[in-house]
């Protein structure tokens, strides 16, 4: 439940140390988004920071590992690359690697992605008649990654699933 120490610290400032800590915590608010927005524009990505949700990628990444997008038009997809793509009808973004590249001669570009740790491709998730991801479905590439601290025997569980 909320503690009511709160109010009490609340009731007793005056009005200028209320203002300053309003206007304080909204510095601190718009501070952040500004910094979220400038990424948004040097990476090139509407989300240049996702965690990774689920095993599907497993053991390159690890649920709770933080990727760092770039989603830049001119650098091309390549096979092997790890994507972040969305699915219509879907609100949550996908991991997943680059599994196939089909160009067409005009220049246009269509993929198929799969999770590492998945035994089949990705079309069945994809939505009802669609074969291949395009550009505009991308959200990022992952260009680094910081991977959670885990304990010694959560590696030592990874290690002998992986061997």
């Amino acid at each position: 439940m909320l503690s009511l120490d709160f109010l009490d610290d609340v009731r007793r400032m005056n009005k200028r140390q209320l203002y300053y800590q309003v206007l304080n915590f909204g510095m601190i608010v718009s501070s952040a988004l500004m910094i979220w927005k400038g990424l948004m524009v040097i990476t090139g990505s509407e989300s240049p920071i996702v965690v990774v949700l689920s095993g599907s990628m497993e053991p390159a990444f690890h649920r709770g590992d933080l990727l760092f997008l770039t989603n830049r038009v001119e650098d091309p997809i390549r096979v092997g690359e790890i994507v972040v793509f969305r699915i219509e009808g879907r609100e949550i973004p996908i991991v997943h690697r680059v599994l196939k590249i089909h160009e067409k001669q005009n220049g246009h570009i269509k993929f198929l992605t799969k999770g590492d740790n998945n035994a089949v491709d990705d079309r069945g998730l994809y939505k009802q008649g669609q074969h291949w991801l395009e550009k505009k479905d991308v959200v990022g590439r992952a260009r680094g990654f910081y991977q959670e601290n885990r304990s010694v025997e959560d590696r030592n569980y990874e290690e002998t699933q992986t061997s």
